[in-house]
């Protein structure tokens, strides 16, 4: 392959690579990723049929990278046929390319380090191109049984060719470019039907919402089913729904909308790590290690059943009678792969006896060698030659850094020329360095920690740089934040002083606002009317306030990180005496302590600040839940967002959903955008306030021509009251003692809430606010019961003091009163909609008039 530069759109990359260039190095240099411009060519093979030809292709750009490879849109240039047509490509048009080996350094160890465990050789998808040949026929076979099943070949994404390419030293596909998008978070208030609907439960078809979700979850799970139908089990596992990963493997073509059910496509098949028996990566893989148990099968990654894809072909002739040889060519492909690798767990004692096994791994061996461009073409065919010369190396590569600086040296004659400079002479030593820093400089600047002109400084003055090294360790903000007084400046401004702006300046706050529902409209965060709904009361007094609290919440942020850090370093100040490692230690772990713990100084400023505005406005009922909320950790940054839910509901929504989703996308791989994860949490803090709504006003217009009742809540107590004796009963006669309260915490958590929930039962036509204050009345009713009743068991013995009494009667009231009102709550939330009800007695009584037919 041959990569130059052609317009490059960022040129501080051009510049770099001059820098690597003056090193004047003998190794070629180190490339993790393609940019944007490179122009790259590649000898490929057409899937199926495996014509041969040469391909000219520019990036266009990078679309992305995960365990599994790094992909990119690109353009094809020019077309070399060898021996055949070059069916599917064309000149001029676009592709996705995906090349096999991850962009960062981290994604390959641990990827690697899995498959090693599973297969005890290198990852063979980047390093075999039969492994990446076979995965390629196996998605012809499954686009072709798509159009069978889904009658349209569509629905999977076409894969023309496969290639090696020796830069980044892995195995590539060029496959169909598609033009779509993940899911769109959509606005639902019936999510007690959809979780009806899941679980396969008769709903009235036309009530449910959230269109797109439901497409995407029946197509997914019918595309499972068909891969197993046709032998690929482990291909399943990329659209398994319940790993809670896998949807984003599954677009929607832009061109199918407004249609929530068309366009849908499956569009990746390179599984990135293998799955463990002993390690579960996600809900859905414990499934899928039992079904891989039950087929035999205790390491899985991309294993498939030839006979039964043989058996789905022959039931199916006229569908796959152009694909006859391809299966044949699967057949052999999945052969010389399968026996690549020790595989003890399918191989079993085949290993022992079976030659031509440890004979196909020693040529994968140095096919891998040969594809990393560890050794030229010319070792490679010395290798293959002798066997035991092979063996050498591959015992020899157990201890990687010595084993492939070994094989190296003897195998590449560039590497060999690069060694032996290291080692004869202090200036290739010193140009060495310089070159492995503008490497790493490429790989920093990539990433955010530094800035154009710092990394040309960087790369061109070599030693006063090396610092960079030890703080490449740190997160890449603050790694840029210890070296660029320019940039921890600006992060400084906007964690610190940005928010006493918003705090003092009503146009930037509003602006702010304005900021948030625009980007909140693009990501489908809300409905184009609530964000109208928003935009209109934005000068309204009480959102002022809010914006305002919203500012001083952000102030608080790095309030506990400070408070930690200065409380760590003070301890390891104070305590010279103690080992530094140790002491260090202790540091650290004082800083976890503050991210645990329920009550931190952040929120303790939040909650005050709650407070004073309380006292300042003499003001509780616009505060009553943010006061409280508000000085607790992470909840408490939700205080207004949940205050503002009864006055402005189309804010609080939003700002809620806003938040949190914008905080799992830092969760690792179950955070991509288009997962489940996603999704969850957009429902939980935007949809079900939506539904829960719904509901209780529902069931407010049934109540409304009911008389309120509140004669049951002094007896609801008493009853509790009478639960809670007896429990204080019976533990004083095993201790002689009354409990404390945690000592009995199943009865002191079920009981107060099973009153709360009698409580809004039997409140007839009451309102929401009267039941929920009739429910913390029957709390602190039995608080002050349950005290009495535990006095006469106390005094039985003649143990418990004024004291004593008081101190049961403050705690038991403060907490049955907030367990009881929970209890009113759940029960609102969960009490079926009658409305819902009424439909479906409607549906019902329509369809037996209709002779059973809806």
């Amino acid at each position: 392959m041959n990569a130059e530069k052609s317009m490059e759109p960022d040129h501080i990359f051009a510049e770099l690579e001059k820098e690597f260039r003056k090193a004047a190095l003998h190794r070629p240099m180190r490339v993790e990723r393609y940019e944007p411009g490179t122009v790259c060519t590649y000898e490929v093979s057409i899937v199926p049929g495996g014509s041969m030809g040469r391909v000219r292709l520019e990036i266009d750009r990078f679309v992305g990278g995960g365990f599994a490879g790094q992909v990119y849109r690109v353009k094809i240039l020019q077309l070399e046929p060898h021996d055949g047509p070059l069916v599917g490509l064309e000149k001029d048009r676009y592709y996705a390319m995906k090349i096999l080996v991850p962009p960062t350094g981290f994604s390959r160890f641990f990827r690697n380090t899995l498959y090693w465990v599973g297969f005890q050789g290198p990852f063979q998808l980047q390093v075999n191109p039969h492994a990446a040949r076979a995965g390629a026929l196996w998605q012809i076979f499954i686009r072709r049984g798509a159009r069978l099943r889904f009658g349209d070949d569509r629905t999977v994404a076409d894969i023309h060719a496969t290639f090696v390419d020796p830069v980044l030293g892995s195995c590539g596909e060029l496959s169909e470019w598609i033009e779509g998008r993940t899911w769109r978070l959509e606005v639902d208030d019936r999510l007690d039907l959809l979780r009806k609907w899941r679980k396969g439960r008769a709903v009235h078809e036309k009530r449910l919402g959230s269109p797109e979700y439901r497409a995407k979850h029946a197509f997914m799970h019918a595309f499972v089913r068909l891969l197993h139908d046709m032998g690929a089990h482990e291909f399943a596992r990329q659209y398994e729904w319940s790993t809670w990963k896998s949807q984003p493997n599954v677009l929607k073509r832009l061109e199918s909308d407004p249609d929530p059910a068309e366009g849908l496509v499956a569009v990746d098949f390179r599984a990135g790590l293998v799955l463990l028996p002993f390690l579960p990566m996600s809900p859905g893989d414990f499934k899928l290690i039992l079904q891989g148990l039950r087929r035999g099968s205790l390491v899985q990654f991309d294993r498939g059943d030839i006979s039964r894809l043989e058996g789905f072909v022959e039931k199916q002739r006229e569908a796959f009678s152009d694909l006859y040889a391809a299966l044949k060519e699967l057949k052999e492909e999945e052969r010389t792969y399968r026996r690549s690798i020790p595989d003890i767990t399918h191989h079993h004692l085949r290993l022992l006896y079976k030659g031509e096994i440890w004979s196909g791994i020693l040529r994968s061996a140095v096919m891998g060698w040969r594809v990393r461009n560890f050794i030229d073409e010319e070792h490679a065919r010395r290798l293959q030659e002798k066997p035991f010369f092979t063996l050498f190396f591959c015992i020899l590569n157990l201890f990687p850094l010595l084993g492939r600086i070994l094989l190296k040296w003897w195998g590449h004659p560039a590497w060999r020329r690069h060694y032996t400079g290291i080692l004869g002479s202090v200036s290739y030593l010193r140009r060495a360095f310089r070159g492995k820093l503008v490497e790493k400089v490429m790989g920093w600047y990539r990433s955010g920690r530094m800035d154009a002109d710092h990394a040309l400084k960087a790369a061109r003055t070599f030693w006063p740089n090396l610092y960079h090294f030890p703080l490449s360790i740190l997160p890449a903000g603050l790694h840029r934040a210890f070296t660029d007084w320019q940039y921890a400046k600006e992060r400084i401004d906007h964690l610190v002083f940005r928010p006493v702006r918003l705090y003092f300046n009503a146009h930037l706050r509003e602006q702010w606002l304005r900021d948030m529902v625009s980007e909140g409209e693009e990501n489908n965060l809300l409905s184009r009317e609530d964000a109208d709904l928003i935009i209109s009361q934005i000068k309204e007094p009480f959102i002022q306030k809010y914006l305002k609290s919203l500012a001083v919440h952000l102030c608080t942020l790095p309030v506990t990180q400070v408070v930690s850090i200065l409380t760590a370093a003070i301890y390891v100040l104070m305590h010279p005496e103690l080992p530094r490692a140790q002491a260090y230690a202790v540091g650290v772990g004082i800083i976890a302590l503050f991210q645990v713990v329920p009550i931190s100084p952040g929120s303790l400023v939040r909650g005050l600040y709650v407070v004073l505005l309380v006292i300042r406005e003499r003001n509780f009922k616009d505060y009553n839940i943010a006061v409280f909320l508000g000085f607790f950790k992470y909840v408490g940054y939700l205080a207004f967002p949940i205050q503002m839910a009864y006055r402005y509901p189309a804010l609080a929504r939003f700002m809620a959903g806003y938040w949190a989703t914008e905080a799992v996308h830092a969760v690792p791989v179950f955070g991509e955008r288009g997962a489940l994860l996603e999704h969850k949490v957009f429902n939980l803090f935007y949809n079900w306030p939506l539904t829960i709504r719904r509901k209780i006003r529902s069931r407010e217009r049934m109540r409304s021509a009911a008389s309120p009742r509140y004669w049951h809540i002094a007896p609801c107590a008493l009853i509790g009251a009478a639960i809670l004796g007896f429990v204080d009963y019976r533990y004083f006669l095993e201790w002689s003692r009354l409990p404390a309260l945690q000592e009995i915490w199943w009865a002191v958590g079920i009981v107060p809430i099973l009153c709360g929930m009698a409580v809004t039962l039997g409140a007839g036509g009451a309102p929401l606010g009267k039941r929920v204050a009739g429910g913390t009345l029957c709390g602190a009713m039995l608080g002050i019961f349950s005290t009495v009743s535990g006095f006469f068991v106390g005094t039985a013995g003649g143990n418990v003091g004024a004291g004593t009494i008081v101190s049961h009667a403050l705690w038991r009231m403060f907490l049955f009163g907030i367990l009881s009102t929970v209890g009113v709550l759940l029960m609102e939330i969960t009490l079926p909609d009658p409305g819902e009800s009424r439909i479906g007695e409607e549906d019902e009584s329509s369809s037996s008039r209709h002779g059973g037919k809806p």
